[in-house]
């Protein structure tokens, strides 16, 4: 099993990059989101690193955007997780492999099947990050004109889940005899029908697959919010979240472990695995430019867009080259984000048209710094409880893939605090997760 006290580190790899200017960056690959042979050395280079997983978020329709940001977007063409996935899996053997699938835009038989699949292929490398899909277009996608109501998809989702999972274990582990001589193939004893008739699915099954390697394929869950806490709670063995700060991501980790251990489930087997952009320089000063470099490439009028949003008005009449106004209108609406804004201003210095370059590319949780800085800000917030490790998002492809592959996680290594070699060659074993018994039948 894995120590529970070691960075888990997973890469957001779809897009390749959350940043929007990524694709700009020189010597970056602008085809890297769409080209399988790019794919295969990112995630060769990561399984050298030793990561967990190599994880596929899934959009389901182009993102609604203005078409000024739109056509500017890297993220508008992207392979289907799991033909990705699948062909991934053999050029690789150890690293896991987490695909994202809607509760609301597919049927638990679906996902069931292609799931299981991937773990068989993988030989138990497989994770479903379990959303209730966000983007509103989607809807018209599949053949609705409204996107299903908020608490109506979480409730969806909780019975979705039973369902999934009461379909992989349709099989007992060793149902399948194969014996030759008697000629019985599989046991029918050890078959159970689900039969599910609940308040929004109606499933027979059984499934038509055996077992999955790992018993489930590894449940993570990305939502924040209160339905989304609970949903990860009840059903997550690792969480995709978003917090900015040390505090909230304290607050996060300590609300979602609480309320594991409220259903009885054991802390430890829940990972807290926050976004962050990770940004590896010579020096501190030599990652920050970096990082105002890639900032730079977000064209402005899709950036003002974004900055005005923040701060609940309209921005595009700032002067871009100056520090934010001192008399910018405060409204309920706007207190926290424009305090966010604020306070960034003020730690970083920047002008207006940086501001709206960093909240137009990537507004999240940052690490950027050398890779001893980076090291001991994430050994804090592994010591102090705010993440059990981190869900890794580079900055541009190939070399902000290779900086942290090379030069950050050497230096993990040195401080004790990720391994230098996987101890087994399952994702679950790789994250400390127990394999989960039958719910039908004894081991």
């Amino acid at each position: 099993m894995a120590d529970s006290k070691l960075l888990h580190l997973t890469a957001f790899m779809r897009p390749v990059s959350l940043h929007t200017g990524a694709w700009r960056y020189p010597g970056s690959y602008p085809d890297a989101n769409f080209n399988l042979a790019h794919l295969k050395t990112f995630i060769q280079t990561l399984e050298e690193a030793k990561f967990d997983a190599f994880f596929m978020a899934d959009h389901l329709a182009v993102l609604n955007m203005p078409t000024e940001a739109l056509k500017r977007s890297h993220t508008v063409t992207s392979f289907e997780p799991f033909t990705l996935l699948s062909a991934l899996s053999v050029v690789t053997s150890k690293i896991g492999l987490a695909a994202t699938a809607s509760t609301t835009y597919d049927e638990p038989y679906h996902i069931a099947r292609r799931f299981a699949s991937l773990d068989h292929i993988s030989n138990g490398r497989a994770a479903w990050n379990i959303v209730t899909t966000g983007n509103p277009e989607s809807s018209k996608n599949f053949g609705r004109d409204e996107h299903l109501e908020h608490s109506e998809r979480y409730k969806r989702a909780r019975e979705f889940y039973d369902v999934v999972t009461g379909l992989w274990d349709s099989f007992a582990d060793d149902a399948f005899i194969r014996d030759r001589e008697s000629g019985i193939y599989f046991d029918p004893e050890k078959l159970h029908v689900l039969d599910h008739k609940g308040d929004a699915l109606k499933v027979r099954g059984p499934l038509n697959i055996a077992r999955p390697v790992q018993g489930w394929p590894v449940i993570v869950q990305a939502g924040q919010s209160e339905p989304g806490r609970q949903l990860a709670a009840e059903t997550a063995e690792a969480v995709f979240c978003s917090p900015r700060d040390l505090a909230s991501a304290k607050a996060l980790y300590a609300d979602i472990k609480d309320r594991a251990a409220a259903v009885g489930r054991d802390r430890n087997h829940l990972k807290i695995l926050p976004a962050a952009l990770i940004v590896i320089g010579d020096t501190v000063q030599d990652a920050q430019d970096k990082r105002l470099k890639l900032d730079s490439l977000v064209h402005y009028d899709s950036a003002i867009a974004s900055l005005s949003v923040a701060l609940g008005t309209d921005a595009s009449g700032f002067d871009p080259d100056s520090p934010l106004p001192e008399d910018i209108p405060d409204t309920n609406a706007s207190k926290t984000g424009r305090a966010g804004v604020l306070k960034l201003a003020e730690e970083e210095g920047l002008t207006v048209r940086q501001l709206a370059q960093r909240y137009g590319g990537y507004s999240g949780l940052a690490f950027v710094g050398t890779p001893e800085t980076v090291a001991e800000a994430m050994n804090t917030w592994l010591t102090e409880e705010a993440a059990d490790g981190f869900t890794v998002v580079f900055p541009f492809l190939p070399q902000g893939l290779d900086d942290v592959a090379h030069r950050l996680v050497p230096e993990l290594q040195r401080r004790g605090i990720f391994r230098r070699d996987y101890e087994g060659t399952t994702l679950r074993e790789h994250l400390g997760l127990p394999r989960p018994k039958n719910q039908f039948f004894k081991d």
